[in-house]
């Protein structure tokens, strides 16, 4: 068995098995003529179900021959055009590069002494990302396994400086308050369109999801901040605390950016702090044309960035920076055997001290390998492709009658749903029908396998939705998909129709 162990003897098998595997993905890749076969959970599920585990094949080529039937063959490819779906992209090859190297050195960015070389990487690419930001030169910041993590770490600083300041505070008039007094006292604020991972946070952090205040949005789906300042004015009155107030830099269902500037503004007047959750749109930092969309960003107090969404990266890649290092001690726990308080003193550099985590993959290096290789421009310029083809799409939508479309997008997203031609009475579909007919379209296009498109709700009815991240996706890509939904939608009606008469 030791033969399986990567090391010196072993560097050749190492180089001949892997290169097999790469050469399995790469054919695969060729091959793909839709992004998923169509396989159903029922089909598939029986034969994972039927591999006996407590048997092993014995080597790595009878290994990858079974992969292909249990995960290659029917695995959905986001590299494919007509992948629409959720917010997943396609990868850029020196990212995946990194990801190999990563994976067989497999450094652990906790300690120093376990991450040389690695933990200046990825502190390196903090201050690279804080700068775009505009952060200040006393930012800092982590690599996270995703956004929803990135928001919970900024949420728990939060939580933890708007208890400082108001204990403090409290004090100083002669009070003494308790954090367990407090917390149910503080209050978060978002829109509605925000991602919910707020409210998971709020939860985790002792909150409640009760802590949460969701703000409408306005028609553009942006956060209303003539009632955020309302709310924030109530809860002042109500003797509640503002912790916080998360801004959007572009929410998951349309890609709106809530307004930066005003809401900054109405968080430093309440002494709250000022989350912005640019998970998705963190890709316009590096916009060699609209990084002006984000502008406001540089006056929050920490900011999310999935860089395995619109930077093109493998997942899992993200961050959380903040704009005060110090705030980071919140998230700080000092361990004997691993970041004793002496080695802080020494100035060991060790990553964990500002980590929810303690073992960490070195993910930071995937970002580093792309930037090395096609700069931030070239990034940027991937990622102006597709909100150039979203504009596009918001065209061919908007003047196609069989659709109707909510927002113009200011990223990549797209949110349209069916509505077919009224009738000889004047009259379309119920609303429950035409809802239904949504879902069924959806539906009976991932079963075909010719493109995978998201849902949502908007308003109590059911929408479609198109996630633009692919720049191979062309105009044509979008009306073939366009007339794939709107032949489904309309079987599914006529035949409803058929049944009801």
């Amino acid at each position: 068995m030791r033969s399986h162990l990567l090391n010196e003897t072993t560097a050749d098998r190492y180089r001949r098995t892997v290169t097999e595997g790469v050469d399995r993905v790469a054919a695969k890749l060729a091959a793909t003529r839709r992004p998923h076969t169509g396989i159903s959970v029922d089909e598939l599920a029986p034969v994972i179900d039927g591999i006996d585990l407590d048997r092993p094949l014995g080597d790595a080529t009878a290994a990858l021959d079974e992969l292909e039937d249990v995960y290659l063959r029917d695995a959905v490819y986001f590299h494919h055009p007509r992948y629409l779906g959720h917010l997943n992209c396609p990868v850029v090859i020196p990212a995946v590069v990194g990801e190999a190297v990563l994976s067989a050195v497999n450094s652990s960015l906790d300690t120093w002494d376990q991450s040389i070389g690695g933990t200046l990487i990825e502190r390196r690419l903090i201050d690279w990302t804080a700068r775009r930001i505009g952060l200040g030169e006393g930012a800092d910041g982590i690599f996270t396994s995703g956004g929803s993590q990135s928001n919970l770490h900024a949420l728990l600083l939060a939580r933890d400086e708007a208890c400082r300041i108001v204990m403090k505070r409290a004090l100083d008039e002669g009070t003494e308050l308790t954090k367990a007094e407090l917390l149910p006292k503080l209050r978060i604020f978002t829109s509605e369109a925000s991602h919910f991972s707020v409210q998971k946070s709020a939860a985790l952090l002792g909150l409640g999801y009760e802590a949460v205040i969701c703000v409408p949005v306005d028609r553009h789906r942006r956060m209303d901040t003539s009632v955020l300042a309302l709310e924030l004015e109530n809860c002042a009155g109500e003797g509640l605390f503002p912790m916080a107030v998360v801004a959007t830099a572009g929410t998951t269902d349309f890609g709106s950016i809530d307004p930066l500037p005003e809401i900054a503004r109405l968080a430093s007047e309440h002494s709250a702090w000022m989350h912005v959750d640019a998970a998705y749109g963190c890709g316009l930092l590096v916009s060699p044309t609209r990084r002006h969309l984000l502008d406001g960003i540089e006056h929050a107090d920490s900011v999310t960035v999935d860089y395995h969404k619109s930077f093109f990266q493998p997942v899992s890649s993200s961050a959380v920076l903040v704009r005060d290092r110090d705030t980071l001690r919140h998230a700080t726990y000092h361990a004997d055997y691993l970041n004793p308080r002496r080695m802080a003193e020494e100035r060991i550099p060790n990553q964990v001290d500002k980590s929810l985590q303690t073992t960490r993959r070195f993910d930071a290096l995937k970002l580093w390998m792309t930037l090395r290789v096609m700069g931030a421009d070239g990034i940027g310029s991937l990622f102006d492709e597709v909100v150039d083809l979203a504009a596009a799409g918001w065209g061919i939508l908007d003047a196609d009658p069989r659709f109707e479309v909510v927002v113009e997008p200011q990223i990549s997203t797209l949110v349209f749903r069916y509505v077919p031609a009224p009738g000889g009475d004047g009259e379309g579909p119920r609303a429950d029908l035409l809802d239904e007919a949504q879902l069924h379209a959806r539906k009976a296009l991932f079963a075909s396998g010719e493109a995978v498109v998201a849902g949502t709700r908007v308003d109590g009815k059911q929408y479609l939705k198109f996630t633009l991240l692919n720049p191979q996706t062309t105009t044509a890509d979008i009306t073939a998909v366009l007339d794939l939904v709107a032949a489904h939608a309309e079987q599914f009606l006529g035949e409803s129709l058929a049944v009801h008469h």
